[in-house]
């Protein structure tokens, strides 16, 4: 249950995201971020906040531990929406946390998938894909490269 304690800290974001989340030929598009995460819950619950100094936005991700479940469940919400997405749920397995749950992007419903890898003590990378087809092809569309202040 303290598989995200590692993002506890302040952390340098390397972001890479597509113009549009759903072509996969879309074009790559690199801007900084800062992250701040904090424990609550001796480990069952996990807080960031992001800001994208250059995109104008900050955004949050919740993270609540199911102990009966023995997963995680991801909520996202950014201040360009004011709302709570749709949870990713999942669990880490050999170093690799791997997340997914049902949302729409721009009208048309997709499948996300986050996953985490790479975790150090002053390292790890996280990227977002997401599926139109249930699951049969992915396009991964954000990655980040977390370095540790």
């Amino acid at each position: 249950m303290n598989d995200f304690d590692f993002l506890t800290g302040t952390w340098d974001v390397v972001n890479r995201a597509r113009a549009d989340f759903l072509d996969p030929d879309s074009p790559w598009e690199e801007f900084p971020g800062i992250t701040r995460g904090s424990r609550h819950f001796d480990g069952q619950a996990n807080l960031d906040e992001i800001e994208f100094p250059t995109k104008g936005f900050t955004g949050l991700t919740l993270r609540l531990y199911d102990p009966e479940r023995e997963e995680w469940s991801l909520y996202w919400s950014s201040t360009r929406t004011g709302r709570l997405f749709p949870p990713v749920v999942g669990r880490w397995t050999d170093g690799v946390g791997e997340f997914h749950g049902d949302d729409e992007y721009q009208g048309t419903p997709i499948r996300a998938r986050y996953r985490w890898s790479g975790v150090t003590a002053d390292a790890a990378h996280w990227e977002q894909a997401f599926s139109t087809d249930d699951g049969a092809t992915w396009v991964t569309n954000w990655t980040m490269a977390f370095s540790r202040r």
